[in-house]
């Protein structure tokens, strides 16, 4: 470990902490449907898209109706997304006359990009055409990266109101995020990327020669669009296959700062929108402490390991950290804090191979994602999955004063618990129970292309990933299989869907109670007291769920590598 090494992961949370609240403040104002700057250009634009939907933004919907609405525009676009791949093969845009994807590939890639995972069997310089990246794909990442946000919305309103029926409108809400927050940041930021090197062509590939004479094609393509909202709305499914260790995803150590920061700037901006929702900043600045907590304890075990490199190799006479699966223009610490940042949000680029880092610095990454990606976590996913688990410790700091559990002035009863236990459940249900199948099934064992316990995390790392919507990869699993393709695929559906709709439920009836006030005996829910139940809960769910799993897997790899076993 290097003094520049810390540096860089001190100066990145400073600028994030420095972000989180003007970042929380243009988001405040879409929540409320406030007038911005950019009204007077896209103002016209938004109304058009209702008077053509035929949709009132005033018309307020219940948690029902919401969901419902919801839940129908996300199956439009998976069959959209389904078609479009699966037609490719005569559908134009496609300079290298690439074929249609196959049944199960179309299927698996229709509901990653749907629910925001964006977990990727293929290789997309060498699978997709042009058309299906932008407009099979890149829609999707605008898409549903607004619907995270959106649902965020809902919960911030069913805390926030009294007695109320309704938690807004999803058309309403899912249209200003779009337009107002995810396109105009998107266009600034893919500018940046294209005077940083990034291609932005539809240019099939260009002919290189190499140091040694001989001729290479270098694929190309209108990569800098799709990378400036695959960071910026949490999606990571890169026009490479080697993703954000591409060249030509990732030029610069600029480049790789400014994508590490867009991955997490809108979910601490949420934070903050949570905090002034509910009339009281510091509740989203004590949220945002606790998830700091988490990262900067994630960050500081996955640095170490991989500086500390591998002892059978210093036995050898290789002295140093672990390089293996490395850019070199990165470093240890880049790509160390680069792992910890995609995995604690639901982004799953990668500037570096998982599947090549040590055991215990590939666990931390593994670990984000059984923990739900709270910690900063996805656009919209990572606040209100962190607000499940703030009802938990509610619930639980309730029984320790011995009076019912308050948070944000609103009672938490046996029904919000329910339903929040019922949403937390279906990482841990889907993890454990299809990375137990794939464990023993002829078709899941064929996947993995390690033995022993490194290649069960391989299999743990696909189902964590999938199910948290995180969509990075331990690279070593050939998961492009019709098993592996339809197993992800319903994985992610669950991991996605079966989150929302109980939280949009713990809305709902947040929003018909009525305000409590706190009163002396209330437990505070800003101070470091809370901070650390929050930090503690969230740990002992996540240990006591994942710690046998996490045993077999990158400990049990840890242990044989300390002791001269390899896989």
């Amino acid at each position: 470990m290097t003094i520049q090494g810390w540096g860089l992961i001190l100066v990145f949370v400073a600028i994030l902490v420095a972000l989180a609240k003007p970042v929380g403040m243009w988001l405040f104002a879409l929540y409320e449907g406030r007038r911005t700057p950019l009204h007077v250009v896209l103002g016209p634009v938004e109304r058009g898209f209702y008077k053509l939907a035929g949709v009132d933004p005033a018309a307020e919907q219940g948690w029902r109706r919401y969901a419902i609405h919801m839940l129908l525009f996300q199956l439009a676009t998976f069959l959209f997304t389904y078609a479009v791949l699966r037609l490719q093969g005569v559908l134009p845009m496609n300079p290298r006359e690439l074929a249609p994807v196959g049944a199960d590939g179309a299927f698996n890639t229709a509901i990653s990009f749907t629910t925001n995972t964006n977990w990727q069997w293929y290789a997309g310089e060498v699978a997709l055409s042009n058309l299906s990246q932008m407009l099979g794909l890149v829609i999707h990442n605008f898409l549903s990266a607004a619907t995270g946000i959106a649902i965020a919305f809902a919960i911030f309103r069913g805390f926030a109101r009294r007695e109320s029926g309704t938690v807004g409108n999803f058309w309403a809400d899912l249209t200003r995020v779009t337009l107002y927050l995810l396109l105009p940041v998107c266009i600034v930021y893919a500018t940046f990327l294209i005077a940083s090197g990034v291609p932005q062509t539809f240019a099939a590939m260009i002919d290189a020669t190499t140091l040694e004479g001989a001729k290479q094609s270098i694929a190309l393509g209108p990569v800098a669009s799709q990378e400036a909202i695959k960071m910026l709305g949490t999606n990571g499914g890169g026009f490479f296959n080697a993703n954000s260790a591409h060249p030509f995803e990732n030029p610069t150590a600029l480049t790789n700062l400014v994508q590490m920061l867009s991955i997490f700037v809108i979910g601490a901006g949420l934070t903050w929108t949570f905090g002034k929702a509910v009339g009281n900043p510091r509740q989203g600045w004590a949220i945002l402490s606790a998830m700091l907590v988490l990262f900067l304890a994630g960050v500081s075990v996955t640095y170490w390991a991989e500086a500390a490199g591998n002892p059978n190799l210093h036995a050898l006479g290789a002295m140093g950290g672990n390089m293996e699966g490395k850019e070199v223009r990165f470093g240890i610490a880049a790509s160390a804090l680069f792992s910890v940042i995609t995995t604690a949000a639901s982004c799953g680029a990668v500037n570096a191979m998982h599947d090549s880092f040590t055991a215990l610095g590939g666990m931390i990454p593994l670990f984000n994602m059984q923990l739900g990606e709270i910690v900063i976590g996805g656009v919209g996913a990572g606040i209100y999955g962190f607000l499940l688990f703030a009802i938990l410790a509610v619930f639980v700091a309730g029984l320790m004063v011995g009076r019912t559990p308050e948070y944000v002035g609103k009672k938490i009863e046996s029904r919000e618990v329910k339903l929040a236990v019922l949403a937390i459940a279906i990482v841990p249900l889907c993890v454990l129970g299809f990375t137990a199948l794939s464990a023993v099934l002829p078709a899941g064992l064929a996947g993995p292309l390690n033995k022993g316990p490194h290649g069960f995390s391989e299999i743990l790392y696909a189902y964590s990933s999938a199910t948290g919507n995180n969509g990075s990869a331990f690279a070593g699993l050939t998961a492009g299989t019709p098993f592996y393709n339809g197993l992800l695929g319903v994985a992610m559906w669950l991991g996605r869907f079966f989150m929302i709709v109980p939280v949009l439920a713990i809305a709902g009836s947040l929003a018909a109670k009525k305000y409590t006030p706190a009163t002396a005996g209330s437990f505070p829910t800003t101070g470091p007291l809370w901070v650390g139940l929050l930090v503690g809960i969230i740990l002992i769910v996540g240990g006591l769920t994942f710690l046998p799993s996490l045993a077999l897997g990158p400990i049990a790899d840890h242990l044989a590598m300390i002791n001269g076993q390899l896989f």
